[in-house]
């Protein structure tokens, strides 16, 4: 082999690998849960749908500009990123919602709640043929935990909450709620407070590295 081309091997060797360091896969830690959490959990009804791997807990390189502590939701690609320090972010996969009932903007945690009771709007009333008000519970659809989001000191009706159809972490059909796993949003909790910023990005704006698309098509990524 002449020498560029051991060169050029060298440097391609290099690249693949920087790029499979990129991602560190968190496994699934109960410390952040509480009596209440395990009991609920193991009383679930629904299925306990495996998460598709590129949607799975992670530290991940970030590069955006976000302050440390706040949170960034990239809805085109099904991504929330808890910003850490150091260029790095802790990423989970998400449902977000239908297009027509996205929302995008910078709001604030106002309120946080454990195994939240749902109270429906009237437009998922008339929608789904839900009733009026769903107790907390384990196969509650708010889930686990509900972090609700607030701008300009008013409620924006918009949640980051828990899930019982885990098996649509990657797509887009909520009524335009940021849904995660419950054990996922229950690590989240653990993390932010009042106050906290969260940046829901606008369509188009997204730039994960990965396209959640090919997730849910089998593709791989670059990024493992």
């Amino acid at each position: 082999m002449s020498s560029s081309a051991s060169k050029l091997a060298v440097l391609l060797a290099g690249l693949l690998l920087a790029s499979c360091m990129q991602t560190t896969y968190e496994p699934a830690s109960e410390a952040a849960m509480k009596p209440r959490d395990k009991e609920y959990l193991a009383k679930v009804s629904y299925t306990k749908t495996p998460v598709a791997e590129p949607f799975r807990r992670a530290i991940v390189a970030f590069h955006r500009k976000e302050t440390p502590g706040s949170i960034v939701v990239d809805s085109d690609n099904h991504y929330l990123y808890y910003v850490l320090e150091g260029g790095k972010a802790l990423r989970y996969g998400i449902t977000v919602g239908e297009e027509a009932m996205a929302w995008s903007g910078i709001a604030k945690v106002g309120a946080m709640a454990e195994w939240p009771d749902w109270h429906p709007t009237k437009s998922e009333i008339s929608r789904l043929g839900v009733p009026t008000f769903v107790k907390g519970g384990p196969d509650n659809p708010m889930g686990s935990r509900a972090i609700y989001l607030y701008s300009g000191g008013k409620d924006t009706l918009f949640r980051i909450h828990g899930t019982n159809q885990p098996e649509y972490i990657g797509a887009s059909i909520s009524s335009g709620c940021i849904r995660m796993t419950n054990e996922d949003v229950i690590d989240l909790y653990s993390r932010v407070k009042n106050g906290t910023i969260v940046v829901v990005l606008d369509p188009k704006q997204g730039d994960s590295p990965y396209n959640s698309r090919m997730a849910l098509q089998g593709g791989g990524s670059t990024y493992q």
